[in-house]
């Protein structure tokens, strides 16, 4: 599976939680995750996604360290079975 599949089913699982997942672009500040989930109730977290067995690249782990320490929540996504759990997640923050 490519992460493109990955990313096509995260998306599609957000939707039917009412959701909204768009494209995470951050020009001059490379290593952002790919993604932001919103959820109904203000709820949002973001989301690396990789192809199954990737990892982030050490640029893309030391953005998500730093977003962890200002208080954010970043999920890595290597396989679709973890989208329930990260959605769960992000929902009961």
């Amino acid at each position: 599976m490519r992460e493109k599949q990955v990313e096509q089913k995260l998306v599609a699982e957000v939707r039917k939680r009412g959701g909204i997942c768009p494209k995470f672009v951050s020009p001059g500040f490379d290593g952002m995750p790919d993604r932001i989930v919103l959820l109904p109730g203000r709820h949002f977290g973001f989301v690396e996604v990789k192809a199954p067995g990737e990892v982030p690249r050490p640029l893309q782990a030391s953005r998500h360290r730093l977003m962890g320490m200002l208080g954010f929540k970043v999920f890595v996504l290597d396989d679709p079975g973890q989208i329930g759990g990260i959605l769960d997640e992000i929902q009961s923050a």
